[in-house]
C-alpha cells in the first residue's frame, strides 16, 4: 500500500509553517519504501495532484478552530468538514478539489485521506477567515503582531511531538512499518 504523508504550511509565516516541522521530525523516524513524506507550500488542486495515485494520505497543518487552545492536536476526515474555504481566492479547497475530481471520475484519489490538524493562534490563520476584517479595524492590531519568522509559538512547538506520534499511529494501524 503506498502512503504519503505531507507536511502543509509556510514555513517563514511562524506557526503556520507547523505542518513542515512535524515532517521535519518524521523524516527521522520513518524509513519505510511504501511511505513518501513531503513538504507542501500549496493547497486545493495543487494539493490534490501531490496526493493522487496513493492509496492513503495523511495530511498535517495549522488550524483554526474555534474554542480550542493554541497546541491542540486533531485528527479529522474530509468529511469531518461541512465546509472548508481555501485561504487563497484563487484555489478552492482540498475538500472541493476532492469532490471535483470524483465528478470528472478521477480514479487515482487516495482511499482515505486524514487531516492532523494543530490549532494555532497566529493572526495569519485569522486573516483566512473573513470576519477577521472587522476584529482589524475595530482593535487596531498593529503590523508588528502580522511578522514573519520560521520560529514556532511555544504552543505550536509543544504539538509537534503529539502530531508525530499521532501520525506514526495512524500508519501502524494501516500496517505500515514505522
Amino acid at each position: 500500500m503506498k502512503t504519503i504523508v505531507l507536511g502543509v504550511g509556510n514555513p517563514i509565516l511562524r506557526d503556520d509553517g507547523v505542518g513542515i516541522h512535524v515532517i521535519q521530525q518524521l523524516k527521522q523516524q520513518i524509513n519505510d519504501p511504501d511511505v513518501t513524506i513531503d513538504e507542501a507550500l500549496t493547497g486545493g488542486m495543487s494539493l490534490l495532484d501531490l496526493i493522487l495515485g496513493y492509496d492513503k494520505a495523511v495530511l498535517v497543518d495549522a488550524i483554526k478552530v474555534e474554542n480550542a487552545q493554541p497546541g491542540e492536536v486533531k485528527r479529522f476526515s474530509l468529511n469531518d468538514f461541512s465546509s472548508v474555504h481555501s485561504c487563497n481566492p484563487h484555489d478552492v479547497s482540498l475538500k472541493e478539489a476532492v469532490q471535483l475530481a470524483e465528478k470528472i471520475g478521477e480514479k487515482r484519489i487516495p482511499d482515505e485521506i486524514v487531516i492532523i490538524g494543530i490549532t494555532v493562534n497566529n493572526h495569519y490563520t485569522k486573516l483566512c477567515d473573513m470576519r477577521f476584517h472587522d476584529k482589524i479595524q475595530s482593535e487596531r492590531l498593529s503590523v508588528a503582531e502580522f511578522t514573519f519568522g520560521e520560529q514556532l509559538s511555544p504552543e505550536a512547538a509543544g504539538a509537534v511531538p503529539k502530531a508525530v506520534e499521532m501520525i506514526l499511529s495512524e500508519l501502524r494501524k494501516w500496517g505500515e512499518k514505522t
